[in-house]
């Protein structure tokens, strides 16, 4: 084994990491490492990225789930056996020319820089495009980040790592089982038995927790995920994840055909900085065909209004009912005066504006429908994976779940599934209540629109 210098505080990977270690040494750009919690993942690519700065002056990035998330996981996390700060270790003060602690942000001498992002929000930053990128808890990151960057980094000849331990047959699954067999990808599942970080005794002692801690089901699927990195434990919490495994036994995930004979419907939730989302569904009978799905960030309804006109003319929809959540029809700040209802009627589409609901309620209602739901699995890819992953929310505080879900990169398209589902089944009791510009949509639509 050839020996390792690096710049700094004499960190040397630990034995299970050194093919890693090895393979990115070699010059690899792309990697997987589904690794047990505590193995050291962060740990490991924080140094490799401070040898990568250093080699090369450029920008680079360590992106987690959350903002928010990557303060406390990141950039203030503590390494308890050396008491210092876990980017002090691997990015000491003396290569550093500048520290922006509210944007977590190192600048180095060499013109390298360094920062701790939110797949929520990498999308808005600006500057230099990355040419290295660590995607930490990759299993519970918002999967549109890597469609987003992949093409930035495949033009800069840059580098991404993907860490993680299992969260369900998510994304995650799919990128492990998709890439494995690549000669060019490194990819390695190490669990909790493959390294020396845990003795047996010390496993049946994790596991016991778990079990005492969140009982003997979601106990025994938590220390599956995080020890034995178990790609088939459903996510812990998940509201829909035993209807969509049913779906999925029943093939009702699928190709779908886009029926010109029937109206095409669509259910929104409506973004700026978050998503938009969008579903569009065909109702046959009982049976809801759910053909396709759109989604993004930072739209101005005219943008929308593109989107879907594109789709009109590309694909022959013809639309039918457009359901959007109960806040379009509010004034808000910054729109001139004009409630986001109004806009889109302006732009030649009129909507219905669904009442607010129920959180819980809704779901119930959901869970409801989606047993005659057909999914297009293609077009919905993206849809499903935040369907599949929209969990409870689990306090440590009062080691239970909250009766609110967790507020993350799948809750958009599953608020908009929600906002049609309980439109769906309100307009089955009773005729749908248009909104007071839908009775004049056919005498006046904008000249855009026309």
């Amino acid at each position: 084994m050839p020996e390792i210098t690096l710049p700094h505080n004499g960190w040397r990977p630990r034995g299970y990491q050194q093919p890693l270690w090895n393979y990115l040494e070699r010059g690899g750009k792309r990697a997987v490492a589904v690794w047990h919690r505590r193995a050291g993942k962060d740990e490991v690519t924080l140094h490799w990225t401070a040898c990568a700065a250093m080699q090369k002056p450029a920008v680079y990035w360590h992106l987690l789930p959350q903002a928010e998330q990557a303060r406390k996981a990141i950039w203030n996390a503590v390494n308890p056996h050396t008491g210092k700060r876990r980017i002090d270790e691997a990015f000491p003060h003396e290569l550093r020319e500048a520290t922006r602690e509210n944007e977590m942000f190192i600048r180095f001498k060499n013109g390298s820089t360094w920062q701790v992002v939110g797949s929520d929000n990498y999308n808005s930053l600006v500057g230099s495009p990355p040419v290295g990128i660590v995607f930490s808890e990759w299993a519970l990151s918002d999967p549109s980040s890597w469609a987003y960057l992949r093409p930035i980094l495949r033009e800069n000849g840059g580098w991404a790592l993907f860490i993680y331990t299992p969260r369900g047959r998510n994304h995650g699954a799919t990128t492990y089982e998709s890439h494995k067999d690549e000669a060019d990808w490194f990819v390695q599942k190490l669990t909790a038995n493959d390294t020396d970080v845990f003795t047996p005794q010390a496993l049946e002692t994790e596991q016991r927790e778990y079990i005492r801690e969140f009982g003997r089901s979601d106990g025994e699927s938590r220390f599956r995920q995080e020890y034995l990195c178990d790609f088939n434990v459903a996510v812990i919490g998940s509201y829909y994840g035993r209807e969509l495994t049913i779906a999925e036994d029943e093939g009702r995930l699928t190709s779908v055909r886009h029926d010109k004979t029937l109206k095409v419907d669509t259910w929104w939730d409506l973004g700026r900085r978050d998503p938009t989302s969008i579903w569009f569904t065909q109702k046959s009978g009982l049976e809801i065909r759910v053909i396709d799905h759109w989604s993004e960030s930072y739209c101005e309804p005219g943008e929308i209004a593109k989107m879907l006109s594109g789709k009109r003319e590309k694909l022959g929809y013809v639309y039918g009912d457009h359901i959007v959540p109960h806040d379009a029809g509010y004034v808000k700040q910054g729109m001139g005066g004009k409630s986001l209802e109004a806009m889109f009627y302006d732009l030649g589409y009129s909507v219905i504006v669904q009442a607010r609901d129920e959180i819980q309620s809704g779901i119930v209602r959901t869970r409801q429908i989606l047993d005659r739901c057909i999914f297009d699995r293609e077009k919905c890819a993206l849809g499903l994976e935040s369907l599949r992953n929209y969990h409870k929310e689990w306090s440590d505080k009062t080691k239970s779940y909250s009766n609110t879900p967790k507020h993350d990169w799948s809750s958009h398209d599953a608020d908009a599934f929600r906002t049609g589902a309980v439109a769906y089944q309100e307009q089955h009791a009773a005729p749908p209540k248009r909104s007071a510009y839908s009775s004049k949509s056919e005498r006046r639509r904008s000249s855009w629109a026309a």
